[in-house]
């Protein structure tokens, strides 16, 4: 979970928002764990990958399934689009669609090779960034600027549309879920990785909410472009700016090669079950990967990173990604013990609802297309 989100997300929940950060952050953090209980649930039940794709299909019909797997890659896709626009925006502000793009392109050809981020280097990363953060807020503990900030309440539809926003940067823990067959002692092992997990990352994620409203204020942390660089800078600190960059960079590369790896053997799911071309089914014979699908995948990131901006990525993905759960909760309610998936169904629609009009709109749109896709095929 942590990862690339924390360095981009907070900007656009502060507009949302403003001073009203935590309570969304809280919100957002209770709508996840209702989430990952629920496919933790069901990854018991059914310990294959695919995640919601099958969920939905086995608990609900096979439309479910479908529109589940549609959502998963149309989200992940913009969520890949987020990532290389947060490389652009860290590394070469001024030229962050060009970056953005040749990003996508070179970690299109990394994983065409086969080649993965590591659990080692998974661990590097998140070590990385947690040093960095570290950093930020020690620079701004000191600098004096800390008893600047005032906490309000907010408007109901902000505090709502920043928790949506903020449900972006806590993407990854239904990975725990997922990994059900590899872990000792799952019933036990799972249901208390989950909580932990969550806590920590919602401690680190207040903790630097905190501590960028404290050094920019609200208006400002709501139009930076790269918030974390902007508040060491305002702390009087610039020369840990280049640290704060590359720690970004590094983290928003390493999400991207996983985003891109998922939708593609998610795409490649898909295919096979003709609900994407067959064609894109296909694997390669030396490297062993689904190269077609992640060709395909890379072309549609590369395009939308050219052209969109990273929070209009992060709010089609986050409204994506919330019907995903939605499905997600509504299949574990099958199991009984419904009070937690009910929370989660209702928490992801409200969420999703309340995100911004563009993000509803265009997600609505999409979805509603890949719906009509799932129609003519089914007549034909």
């Amino acid at each position: 979970m942590i990862g690339a989100g924390v360095f981009v997300v907070f900007a656009p929940a502060a507009a949302a928002a403003g001073s009203a950060l935590l309570i969304s952050l809280a919100v957002a953090a209770a709508v996840a764990y209702c989430n990952a209980t629920s496919s933790a649930r069901l990854a018991a039940r059914y310990p294959q990958s695919g995640g919601t794709y099958v969920y939905g299909r086995e608990r609900l019909g096979e439309f479910w399934g479908y529109l589940a797997g549609w959502s998963f890659v149309v989200g992940k896709t913009a969520s890949c689009a987020a990532m290389a626009l947060t490389v652009g925006l860290y590394l070469w502000p001024a030229h962050a669609h060009g970056v953005a793009v040749a990003a996508v392109v070179a970690l299109t050809a990394v994983n065409y090779r086969g080649i993965q981020k590591s659990a080692f280097l998974t661990r590097l990363i998140v070590a990385g960034v947690l040093a960095i953060l570290a950093g930020v807020v020690a620079t701004v503990a000191v600098s004096g600027h800390a008893d600047r900030i005032t906490l309000t309440g907010g408007n109901v539809s902000g505090v709502l549309q920043a928790a949506g926003l903020l449900f972006f940067a806590f993407a990854g823990y239904a990975r725990i879920a997922t990994l059900g067959e590899e872990v000792r002692d799952p019933a036990r092992t799972i249901p208390r990785a989950i909580p932990i997990a969550l806590g920590i990352t919602l401690a680190v994620y207040a903790t630097i909410a905190v501590t960028l409203l404290a050094i920019l204020g609200p208006a400002q942390l709501a139009t930076a472009t790269a918030p974390l660089a902007d508040a060491v800078r305002a702390a009087g600190a610039g020369g840990l700016e280049p640290a704060v960059r590359a720690g970004a960079v590094l983290a928003a590369l390493g999400s991207l090669l996983s985003l891109i790896l998922g939708v593609s053997r998610t795409t490649l799911a898909m295919a096979r079950d003709a609900h994407l071309p067959t064609a894109l089914a296909a694997v390669h014979p030396r490297f062993g990967v689904p190269h077609r699908a992640e060709m395909a995948v890379g072309v549609v990131v590369a395009v939308v990173a050219a052209v969109a901006d990273v929070r209009s990525a992060i709010g089609f993905s986050s409204f994506a990604v919330l019907v995903y759960y939605g499905i997600a909760n509504a299949s574990a309610a099958t199991l009984g013990r419904r009070v937690v998936p009910a929370v989660g169904l209702a928490g992801c629609l409200l969420l999703a609802i309340f995100l911004p009009v563009a993000s509803v709109l265009s997600g609505t749109a999409v979805l509603a297309s890949g719906a009509a896709i799932y129609a003519v095929r089914r007549l034909r």
